[in-house]
């Protein structure tokens, strides 16, 4: 079974909830083997283009990754979803913190480094920067909430990904800097987690072939 044709099965699945149970039974065609193997073939695509998802597509993207391990319920994540001319604000905004950045090393951006970094948003339709939004709690460190936000945003593109949308999660020494923060109106001891671009790609890419755990796994059992 192909990865589009999982993943249409996934919506059908999805829409025949509506009818009978014996109808959903009929309709179950997705094994867990499948289920495992669509996860494993998960790939990250630099460059996107149209369509970008919905808004109804979004939110039901963003609804899965709500999903996410959250001790005391927290809710630390937050998701900002940028497209269109606003990426154009994006790159200049990753502009003014490459250059407060320079300026505090004592270097200076050559033209192709300011010309690269404007473009940088333009690199798909669309960009879902993640934010973990720190809160105090006795029982909840930091790391933790910041651990969420990161297993929120894999089931942010597993989301993506069965609704047919690639995705590419990057962040770089420039998502914290803050000319960023600034401009995403993020808080200062909160953490720009990820951007996660967003779109389509005609690219096939090859297969990753088998998968050895050998070397990082021990279990600790008589």
């Amino acid at each position: 079974m192909t990865d589009q044709n999982f993943d249409n099965d996934l919506v059908k699945n999805t829409e025949s909830r509506a009818g009978s149970t014996e109808d959903n039974a009929q309709s179950a065609k997705v094994t867990d083997e499948q289920v495992i193997n669509w996860i494993k073939s998960r790939r990250s695509i630099g460059n996107l283009t149209i369509p970008a998802p919905k808004r109804d597509q979004i939110e039901a993207a963003i609804a899965c990754a709500m999903t996410a391990p959250d001790h005391k319920k927290l809710q630390p994540w937050r998701f900002i979803v940028t497209e269109g001319q606003k990426r154009h604000d994006f790159g200049r905004a990753l502009l003014a913190a490459a250059q407060a950045k320079a300026q505090r090393e004592g270097q200076e951006l050559d033209e192709r480094t300011v010309e690269k970094t404007l473009k940088m948003p333009l690199r798909a339709p669309m960009i879902i920067t993640v934010v973990t939004r720190m809160q105090y709690h006795e029982k909840v460190p930091p790391f933790e909430q910041l651990l969420s936000t990161g297993a929120a945003v894999q089931n942010l593109i597993l989301a993506l990904k069965a609704q047919g949308f690639s995705t590419v999660w990057r962040t770089g020494p420039l998502a914290n800097e803050p000319a960023i923060k600034g401009y995403f109106n993020v808080g200062s001891e909160d953490c720009v987690t990820a951007f996660v671009y967003v779109g389509s790609t005609h690219c096939q890419m090859p297969g990753r072939g088998e998968i050895d755990t050998t070397a990082f796994i021990a279990y600790d059992a008589e």
